[in-house]
């Protein structure tokens, strides 16, 4: 049974930890429109409204911003369940990183004391796969935020043999070109990992050479992603997004 119940600014203030003016910020830009009574005019939020902020509220978690926000509640086919779904998906993946980053942190804590031996890819379980794939994706809504959806629709289909292989060949990929860095970006081997890394990311959504190019850019100006890189290597930013301008220059695409 649906909710009649109305609620002024002040509650649903009060309800959700959304300050009264980021309310009415949100109704003056069209995000969340109250309805009003007849009466008095009074701003009232239904139990629809409601679940619009829980929405936004969701989004913004996942640092979108609040045009890209509008742009996904706004679209004809717009599935509030669907929505949650990804929503539920997204936040079991942030938990299970954590975990595997705290794995990370206990093991490598007892390597450097001498109890456990580990790898140079083990260093990096938790920084590779997954979370990598999620970056790609925010980077995507960037150009259209239906890939969002679309990556997360391939993404939940897979197994989990099949989400350890795609998250192994970035994890194989990135640590190959920190270990071409020596050779420059010009190397053929360096810009055939580029072409790699292109058909890599285009799993999650269409990656053509403009977006690429825009990805470069991304990689040394978004401290997420610099720090992502800088981790393995403190150049490897900057090194693989001038590897990228290379690339796209040689397909005839510039800044």
């Amino acid at each position: 049974m649906v909710n009649q119940e109305r609620l002024s600014i002040k509650q649903v203030s009060s309800l959700a930890g959304v300050s009264v003016r980021t309310l009415h910020f949100y109704d003056q830009i069209g995000l969340l429109i109250p309805q009003r009574t007849r009466e008095n005019n009074y701003r009232f939020y239904t139990q629809e409204s409601l679940l619009k902020l829980q929405q936004i509220l969701f989004y913004r978690e996942m640092a979108f911003s609040l045009d890209q926000i509008a742009a996904i509640l706004n679209q004809p086919d717009f599935d509030l369940v669907e929505a949650l779904e990804e929503h539920r998906d997204a936040l079991k993946g942030k938990a299970k990183r954590l975990n595997t980053l705290l794995e990370t942190i206990d093991n490598t804590i007892s390597n450097l004391k001498g109890q456990k031996d580990m790898t140079q890819t083990q260093y990096f379980r938790g920084f590779s796969d997954e979370q990598q794939a999620e970056y790609e994706k925010e980077a995507a809504q960037k150009w259209d935020p239906e890939m969002v959806h679309e990556s997360n629709r391939r993404y939940k289909n897979l197994s989990q043999a099949e989400k350890d292989a795609l998250g192994a060949k970035g994890e194989r990929i990135t640590l190959a070109l920190r270990d071409a860095m020596p050779k420059g970006v010009n190397a053929p081997e360096v810009q055939a990992l580029v072409g790699e890394w292109q058909r890599h990311i285009s799993f999650f959504s269409d990656c053509p050479d403009e977006m690429l190019l825009g990805l470069g850019t991304m990689y040394m100006d978004d401290p997420r992603f610099k720090a992502f890189y800088d981790r393995i290597d403190p150049k490897l930013a900057e090194f693989f997004a001038e590897a990228i301008k290379v690339y796209c220059a040689e397909r005839g695409v510039t800044e």
